[in-house]
């Protein structure tokens, strides 16, 4: 059998179980969608490629959460208290003891030392990791979201304020601060023993909380080439790419360089450089054929299977053993026909039956080549359900029958 030509989509197989009255089991409803069109269909290069430099920058600080009801670190975690001390001291507050011995005497001198040693109450206070990614060229006075998450044993950040946080870049210089009211979707609460909780309320997001500070310098003003990095490395869609540059704006402006990577002159002057790219971007080529792929996720049954898939010869049976235990139970009375004791005490018997049924099933045959509308096809027939498909799928690829890349989530 000659492969089909197949459009470029993939295609998904979404299994649901029906309860057969009789049988009692699940049977399979596999549903196949398939966009299937005569031509292949051309993609921009733009969703295909990412310019080298042009990229997001992640930050992140340390900071503290306030105003909360109650539901922040307390004393379990010495670190927030030790972090409110030093805020304190860096707005002019002193909590550690006196501010001189004028102002105190000996004793009270001595009593606020003692105070000092003693951790702060902070059952309204979270300590807390603020993360957040900058985005390509970036200026300074834009404002980005960022999420904050708790790092002790704070309950709820629902209600709470961060406060005034630097945002570090991994070369330890600040780029952003981050301040403002969190927005958290998840809920807690608890009362006499019973709890329930309905989202993660121990993270949350301020949208816009924080300003950019530093401008992240990037070599695509200076540079006199750039360079298009492919998101899936594939020869075909690098040769494609370059084909399509060079054909329209001359031999020898793009030169591929692996399999991901193609290197672009490019204009002197910026304006120009960024209306060549932009050009660029919206060029449509037709890229390579993808790699054979089957996923799998064995937790949910689900099994995605793209168009390249294909089957050598295989004949397949596959079949299920179902074991079925009922229980039941009995009362025995002494005097009565077939009691255990005819003389003594009434007693409560349980009693199993334990049934084995391993249904009749039918082999069917793979032929060289075949596609996946006659993958679904066979599987159908058979009634498997979704983690018999699994198995038969691994089977195959054990087998060598399976011509593709079998990934298991």
């Amino acid at each position: 059998m000659q492969p089909k030509a197949l459009g470029a989509s993939t295609f998904s197989i979404v299994y649901g179980h029906f309860k057969d009255k009789k049988m009692r089991f699940f049977k399979l409803l596999i549903s196949t969608l398939i966009c299937i069109s005569t031509t292949a269909q051309a993609d921009r290069i733009k969703d295909l490629v990412d310019v080298a430099g042009v990229r997001s920058n992640q930050v992140v600080g340390y900071g503290l959460v306030a105003g909360l009801s109650g539901t922040g670190d307390g004393r379990d975690l010495r670190v927030t208290g030790q972090s409110l001390t030093s805020l304190l001291s860096g707005l002019g507050v002193s909590i550690d003891g006196p501010v001189s011995e004028f102002d105190l005497g000996e004793n009270l001198i001595r009593l606020a030392q003692q105070n000092a040693t003693q951790p702060l109450q902070t059952d309204n206070l979270a300590s807390v990791m603020v993360t957040a990614e900058i985005p390509p060229f970036a200026k300074p006075g834009q404002r980005i979201d960022v999420n904050v998450s708790t790092v002790g044993t704070a309950e709820s950040l629902r209600g709470g304020s961060l406060i005034l946080t630097e945002l570090y870049g991994i070369d330890g210089q600040v780029y952003a601060m981050a301040q403002g009211a969190l927005t958290v979707t998840g809920i807690s609460e608890s009362a006499a023993g019973s709890s329930i909780e309905i989202g993660v309320p121990t993270s949350g997001r301020i949208p816009n909380g924080a300003i950019i500070e530093r401008l992240i310098e990037t070599p695509f003003e200076t540079a006199d080439h750039f360079v298009l990095n492919v998101r899936d490395a594939d020869f075909s869609t690098t040769n494609a790419i370059t084909q399509a540059i060079n054909s329209t704006y001359g031999q020898g402006l793009a030169t591929p360089l692996d399999a991901v990577s193609i290197a672009v002159v490019a204009p002197s002057d910026l304006v120009q450089k960024v209306s060549f790219i932009s050009e660029i971007e919206n060029m449509d080529i037709d890229p390579g054929e993808p790699t054979a792929r089957v996923v799998i996720n064995s937790r949910t049954g689900t099994a995605v299977i793209n168009r390249s898939v294909r089957v050598a010869a295989a004949a397949v049976s596959h079949g299920t053993i179902s074991v079925r235990v009922d229980a039941f139970n009995e009362v025995s009375q002494p005097g009565q026909p077939g009691a255990i004791n005819n003389v003594g005490d009434t007693v409560g018997v349980t009693n199993a039956e334990i049934a084995i049924e391993e249904p009749l099933s039918n082999m069917f045959i793979f032929e060289s080549g075949i596609e996946l509308q006659d993958i679904v096809d066979a599987v159908n027939q058979v009634g498997a359900t979704p983690s018999a498909l699994i198995a038969i799928l691994e089977a195959l690829k054990r087998s060598g029958s399976l011509k593709a890349e079998l990934v298991i989530l």
